[in-house]
């Protein structure tokens, strides 16, 4: 009778069994034990250099003015026009400056750019992390070609951990019902095995962090 049982039916009965038994947890302190070799780095460099590795772009600025000297030789590079901003503090910046934007949805289905916020950025893998608290909404980061996001230097940490305590220290138990990553612009490979980046979302990744907002 054994010599009938098929590879599947062996396999199923192997898991049963495992699945019955009781055994200590091979490695009780997992948890304890750091995932990553200790960074010696700062902080913006290896943000900087992991982004980069995914396609994204790093600009690092001293101030407001500095920034938005940036984002003008971006926007002449690119011949931007349709550049969108929902977010109140963003806006008073750009509008500081007298940069042009659009604060409302109209005519979104022609954005070329969409400026936000976030929650936290990721050195270790060049990830920025974005929730659905802030009123750029998830929509002004997917649908433009260029997604530009503005951070602070206190919101540049080493790893996901790091990023999930900012949030447990800005928002307390109320935490947000949608916390993402977005690592580099979007791409896939699906299409013969080709990398095409923009394929479901934006196809340039720009990160600006500015030391000093004023």
């Amino acid at each position: 009778m054994k010599d009938n049982i098929t590879p599947k039916e062996l396999m199923l009965k192997k898991i049963r069994k495992a699945l019955l038994e009781k055994r200590d947890n091979p490695y009780p302190h997992l948890e304890e034990t750091p995932l990553y070799q200790q960074n010696e780095e700062e902080l913006e460099i290896l943000f900087a250099e992991q982004l980069g590795a995914v396609s994204g772009n790093f600009i690092f600025c001293e101030n407001g003015v500095d920034f938005i000297e940036n984002i003008l030789v971006l926007a002449d590079q690119f011949k931007w026009r349709k550049i969108y901003c929902w977010e109140p503090e963003l806006q008073a910046l750009l509008s500081n400056y007298e940069f042009p934007f659009y604060q409302t949805d109209k005519d979104f289905e022609q954005a070329e750019v969409g400026i936000t916020m976030c929650e936290a950025l990721i050195a270790r893998n060049g990830s920025v992390m974005v929730s659905n608290q802030n009123a750029a909404g998830r929509r002004l980061s997917i649908f433009p070609h260029h997604h530009i996001v503005i951070a602070r230097t206190g919101q540049l940490v080493l790893d996901l951990k790091d990023a999930f305590q900012l949030l447990k220290t800005k928002y307390g138990h109320q935490i947000p019902s949608m916390v993402s990553t977005i690592t580099g612009p979007s791409r896939t490979a699906d299409i013969e095995k080709t990398l095409v980046l923009g394929a479901h979302g934006p196809k340039e990744l720009f990160v600006f962090l500015i030391d000093d907002f004023n």
